[in-house]
């Protein structure tokens, strides 16, 4: 079951639930790799900067980890 209209298609859900996976795992490595997780709410704008941070360092690991695999595609 899912909410949303009654006529999408089975290959519309599925191409949904692969994006939510992408999302998912996105999320687990800001954790793991920046510490998205690791704040104790106390005030909104502290929170706020804390999440901004993180997501900021997330993207330079990507955007870093990309540029790596394009000099080198192949590893010895």
């Amino acid at each position: 079951m899912c909410f949303g209209p009654a006529d999408t298609d089975l290959r519309e859900l599925v191409r949904v639930a692969g994006i939510r996976w992408a999302i998912d795992e996105t999320f687990h490595t800001a954790k793991n790799e920046t510490g998205l997780g690791h704040y104790q709410v106390r005030r909104y704008e502290a929170w706020y900067r804390h999440i901004t941070l993180s997501m900021a360092a997330t993207a330079f690991l990507v955007l870093t980890r990309d540029a790596a695999k394009k000099e080198n595609p192949h590893p010895a």
